[in-house]
This record gives C-alpha cells, sequence and structure tokens, in this order.
C-alpha cells in the first residue's frame, strides 16, 4: 500500500471513531415526595456523595470518643479492605485506559537451525543448516470505530466511583458502629454509677431492718425482702459490668486493637444526645455513598451493554513492524538487513451460534438489575431518614416523661422510708417504693443512651452529620 492510501485509511478510521451503541445514559431521578413524613422541614433530595460528612461525632463534645475515631480511620481492617477493593478498581480503569493508545512490543531472535532431509519441496538451493538472527518492534493499535474501547473505560470508571462509594460508605458504617458502641458503654457506665449508688442505699437500709428485727421491731420477713432487694442489686451491677465487658472488646476490635490490651476507664456520665436542628435540609441526604454507588454501577452496566454491541461490528487495527534480520553475522543492524511493514488489519466473527446475542442480554439484564438496586438503595434511604425521624421524636416526648415518673419514685420512695421509721406502713411498701425507684431511673438511663443510638442513626440515614457547610457552596466546590 502507497504511503498516501495508508494516510487515508488512517483518516478515515479517526474521523469515524465518535460512535458508540451505548444507549443514552441519565441519573434517574429519585422518588417524588414532598416532604418527609416525620419532619415537614424535609424536601426531595438527589444523591451528591462527595459532598462534605467528615467529624460528625463531634456533636457529642467527648474528646475519648474523637480520639477513638480516628483509630478506626488508622487500624480498622474492614475499612483497609475497602480500600485495596478501591484500590484494584483504579487499577482495572488503568487496564482498560491502556486499550486507547497503541501497543509498542520488541522481537528479538537469535537461532540455529536444520532442516528435515526429507522436508516437502525441497530445493538444492535450500541449505540444510542456516541460521536466523533479528531484531524489531511491532505497533499494534485499536481503530475504536464502535465504542467498545470507550465504553469499557466508561464503565471502570463508573465501577470505580462506585468503589469510591462503597469505601465511604464503609467508612460512615464503621464510625457510626463505633459512636453506637460508645453510647452504649457510656450508659453502662451511668447504670453501674446509679447501681453502686443503689446497693450502698440498700446495705444502709438492710442494716436497719436487721437493727429492728433485733429489736423486736420488725419481722424476719422484712428482713428478708430487705436483702432480696439488696442481692438483686448486686447482681445487677455483676450483668452490666458483663454487658460493659463485651462492648469495650467490640469498641477494641473496631479501632484495630486486640481486645486483650485495649481498656476504656469507667465514665459516669452517659453521653447525652446532641440538639437535633428542627429542620434537617434533605440536601444532606446527597451524601450518603451507598445510594450514589448504586447509581454509579447502573452507569457502569449501561455501558456495557455498548461494549456488547460492538461485539457485532469488525475490529479494525493498524498494525507495524520494522526491524533487522539475517542469516547470522556481525553486520545484522545494517540497511540490507532491515524490513518493515504496515497497514489495517480486519477481524469480524461471521457466525457464533448466538454467542454475542447472548452477550448483550446478560448485559442488559444486568442493567435492569442495577437499576433495581439503585431504587431500592433510594427506597431504603428515606425509610431510614423516617426511621431516625420517627424515634428522635418518639423518644424526645418519652424521656420527657420519665424524668417526671423518676421525680415522682424518688418522692415516693422518700415519702415511704420515711413512714415506715415512724410505724406508719409495712416494709412492704417501702419495697415497692425502691423497686419503682430503681426501674424508673434505669430506664431513663436507657433513654438517654437510646436517644443518641436515635441520633446517630440520624447520621447514618442522612450519610452524615447534620451541622455541614451550606450545600450549594459545598456542592459548588465539588464540581470544580
Amino acid at each position: 500500500m502507497r504511503r498516501a492510501e495508508i494516510l487515508l485509511a488512517i483518516a478515515l478510521c479517526a474521523s469515524t471513531a465518535a460512535c458508540s451503541l451505548a444507549p443514552p445514559y441519565a441519573a434517574p431521578p429519585p422518588p417524588q415526595i414532598a416532604s418527609y413524613k416525620e419532619d415537614k422541614g424535609w424536601t426531595q433530595a438527589q444523591p451528591a456523595d462527595a459532598l462534605p460528612r467528615d467529624g460528625w461525632w463531634k456533636v457529642f463534645k467527648d474528646p475519648v470518643l474523637d480520639g477513638l475515631e480516628v483509630k478506626v480511620e488508622q487500624g480498622n481492617p474492614t475499612l483497609a479492605q475497602a480500600l485495596a477493593r478501591y484500590q484494584a478498581a483504579q487499577g482495572y480503569l488503568g487496564v482498560a485506559r491502556s486499550a486507547e493508545g497503541p501497543r509498542l512490543g520488541s522481537t528479538g531472535t537469535v537461532s540455529r537451525n536444520r532442516q528435515s532431509d526429507n522436508r516437502p519441496l525441497r530445493g538444492s538451493n535450500q541449505p540444510d543448516e542456516y541460521a536466523n538472527d533479528s531484531i524489531g518492534v511491532q505497533l499494534d493499535y485499536e481503530v475504536d470505530l464502535w465504542g467498545r474501547v470507550r465504553n469499557e473505560v466508561a464503565a471502570q470508571k463508573a465501577n470505580v466511583e462506585a468503589s469510591a462509594g462503597d469505601l465511604a460508605s464503609v467508612r460512615l458504617s464503621m464510625e457510626v458502629q463505633l459512636a453506637d458502641d460508645y453510647v452504649q458503654l457510656r450508659g453502662l457506665d451511668a447504670e453501674a454509677g446509679l447501681l453502686d449508688q443503689t446497693v450502698k442505699a440498700y446495705q444502709h437500709t438492710d442494716a436497719l431492718i436487721a437493727k429492728r428485727h433485733a429489736d423486736g421491731l420488725s419481722s424476719k420477713l422484712d428482713v428478708d425482702r430487705s436483702r432480696t432487694l439488696l442481692e438483686t442489686a448486686r447482681a445487677q451491677a455483676s450483668d452490666i459490668a458483663s454487658r460493659r465487658a463485651l462492648v469495650e472488646h467490640a469498641i477494641a476490635s473496631l479501632t484495630g486493637q486486640p481486645a486483650s490490651t485495649f481498656d476504656l476507664p469507667p465514665q459516669a456520665m452517659a453521653v447525652s444526645a446532641p440538639n437535633t436542628p428542627p429542620t434537617v435540609p434533605s440536601e444532606l441526604l446527597q451524601r450518603r455513598p451507598d445510594v450514589a454507588a448504586a447509581e454509579r454501577r447502573m452507569a457502569a452496566a449501561n455501558a456495557e451493554i455498548g461494549v456488547a454491541r460492538a461485539a457485532f461490528f469488525p475490529v479494525i487495527s493498524l498494525d507495524g513492524t520494522a526491524g533487522y534480520q539475517n542469516t547470522g553475522g556481525p553486520n545484522l543492524l545494517t540497511a540490507p538487513n532491515s524490513y518493515w511493514g504496515v497497514g489495517p488489519q480486519l477481524l469480524f466473527t461471521i457466525f457464533d451460534s448466538g454467542r454475542r446475542h447472548a452477550q448483550e442480554d446478560v448485559a442488559k439484564a444486568q442493567y435492569d438489575q442495577a437499576a433495581a438496586a439503585y431504587k431500592g438503595q433510594v427506597l431504603q434511604a428515606f425509610q431510614d431518614v423516617e426511621d431516625a425521624l420517627s424515634l428522635e421524636n418518639r423518644l424526645a416526648a418519652e424521656a420527657a416523661d420519665q424524668a417526671q415518673a423518676v421525680q415522682a419514685a424518688e418522692e415516693a420512695q422518700t415519702l415511704a422510708l420515711k413512714r415506715f421509721q415512724r410505724g406508719v406502713v409495712s416494709y412492704l411498701d417501702v419495697v415497692t417504693a425502691q423497686t419503682a425507684a430503681l426501674q424508673a431511673e434505669q430506664a431513663a438511663f436507657d433513654l438517654m443512651t437510646r436517644r443518641s443510638q436515635a441520633s446517630i442513626r440520624l447520621v447514618r440515614a442522612i450519610g452524615g452529620g447534620w451541622e455541614a457547610p451550606d450545600i450549594k457552596t459545598a456542592s459548588a466546590e465539588v464540581g470544580r
């Protein structure tokens, strides 16, 4: 082929290389809702998982929790696995992008050969023994007429973005799990402090009943009731200690430390639930990385349809070779020994028993699967927000009622003990009042823990904390 014809073929291939057989793709809109049922200030949101979400746990204003969250980022093995998967996805993208450019290789041989005396078409001028030395390069470039390479790159790029979403989702999940365990541990610490005070109070009462029994003022039944209260409180304290140990071990694993060497000193004060704004903007839901990852997998599956369709068309490549070859000797790299060749190559499968049609059907089915998964993830996101808001609202009202119950129970306990000492009521009234007071205070501590956990659940539902920079400003910065 003359040089002009070669250049014309290259120009023709380059001019037609903009074709793509992938269906047009646009991110599907989420379900249309006017507002969240549990919070009228919320409105519809779109995924934008690159928005800020770091440091959300600082709303609890607990320096110990702040330090533990940093250790999750540094030592959590589950997070390390997700990071490795993201790095592997980046590697696959690099492999796909390599097909966009030419491939250049080199060859070299130094051989001594002998032909058979009984070879077919043996000629008198052909030597039985000869040398074959060569050195050369090979160039190969696929002309992407049908968009196979570009769609493969697009699919892998979407997979990288989905993997980044998975990484962010795992990171947020680990942070949320740590915060949830930490809040639970501090709640157990507070309950342990309550039980410690209760045991001391019951010991004082038990000594008083024992003295009254010795003086003939109380029956053996009163002694047994007093001892039952005391030992029950001690048993509850032991149960709290065992539950705390398990939660402490879970925190150790989350931070990447052996449970045997990890220790968190007790802290009598429970973690209070942070103040949730009366209306949390729904744009914060855009930060949910699992929603964004599901949408990116849709985009990848859409691009794979284009890859499958490109298989119905011929693969055209430009090939070239050049080098030197002789039959031995020191003067290999000389002009008479040079060779070269350049030209297009076409590869087209005429019949494959329906293989390509089946591959296209698989690609379409995988897209449908990814679309359904995305829809399910969006619906789950809205459900998570509704659940978290519902818990926030109901537990807040329950905590106010429980605070009044605690106050009433403490007053009843004090009054019953005084009336018993005056001989107005039996010790059974004291036992009943003390049991009710302890249960009311335990319920109050449990509600405090559950409210903090509900706040953490809301953080998970919206993809991060609600104290974030202005969404429009953050979106502009991400888009730069």
